[in-house]
């Protein structure tokens, strides 16, 4: 099995328009996960923040040979949790609201090697860096995004379209929940991205490549792409999580000894 070290960065800032700051982020090797909350003050930050706890309980005794299932389950509770919580405030606030989106990145086992499992709900987003170009992983669950697939509209007018905001999954919806996941191979990533749209609805692809491919470490490489969507105008809350494979990565300029923990110490010598 492998000894697989990470390195890691994390930035968010509530932005120039919002009062509140409605995403949370999780950095628990080797657990990763964004949120981006909605319904507002007591609302969206609560339904975002819930994610993140069911995930940190997920971390504190996670088993890569059953990433999965662990996800999964991780999913429903946090599933449950919120939709309590609409439901309870509902009854004394009718329209009330409390939602999320989550995109999640952790390392499995499977068949005997260590993979990335990600998974995504809502329009937050995943991208992986491979052989220096960027590359989408996740698939916006948007109204947008639907119509792009359908030919009834482009990618430069969907940026621009007034649905654009409007998501077709998330955390906290009464319909229940269908995540999307993805299983790639280790060496098929060089470095990892989860981010709100806070980050993607403010600065364009070319932009988020430059910065991942010039910044080398992982923590200034997040803070870079969270002031440059904040420069751009930070009409919502901004997040940014970025991952390194030691290894795979073209620089190997890091504290280690601040921020680096391998894999296999981290699951206490399973791998």
């Amino acid at each position: 099995m492998l000894d697989v070290d990470l390195h890691h960065g994390a930035s968010t800032d509530v932005g120039l328009v919002r009062k509140v700051n409605e995403d949370s982020y999780l950095v628990a090797p080797p657990v990763f996960v964004v949120a981006d909350g909605m319904g507002g003050h007591s609302g969206g930050d609560v339904a975002s923040q819930m994610v993140v706890e069911e995930f940190q309980r997920l971390a504190e005794s996670y088993d890569p040979q059953r990433g999965a299932e662990l996800v999964a389950d991780a999913f429903t509770r946090a599933q449950a949790r919120i939709v309590d919580y609409g439901d309870a405030h509902r009854a004394l606030q009718p329209g009330w609201h409390a939602g999320t989106t989550a995109v999640v990145a952790v390392l499995v086992v499977d068949d005997g090697v260590t993979k990335w499992l990600l998974a995504n709900l809502g329009d937050s987003r995943i991208y992986r860096i491979v052989e220096r170009r960027l590359e989408q992983v996740s698939v916006d669950h948007s109204v947008v995004q639907e119509l792009i697939d359908s030919g009834h509209i482009t990618s430069e007018e969907a940026a621009v379209h007034p649905e654009r905001h409007v998501i077709t999954r998330a955390l906290g919806s009464p319909e229940g929940i269908q995540p999307d996941f993805f299983l790639l191979p280790l060496g098929s990533v060089e470095r990892l991205l989860l981010c709100s749209d806070g980050v993607t609805g403010m600065i364009e692809d070319e932009e988020i490549e430059e910065i991942l491919e010039s910044v080398a470490d992982p923590r200034d490489a997040a803070d870079a792409l969270v002031r440059a969507a904040v420069a751009a105008g930070g009409r919502d809350n901004a997040t940014a999580v970025v991952v390194d494979v030691v290894g795979l990565v073209k620089d190997a300029t890091y504290d280690s000894r601040r921020q680096l923990e391998s894999l296999e110490s981290k699951l206490g010598g399973r791998l």
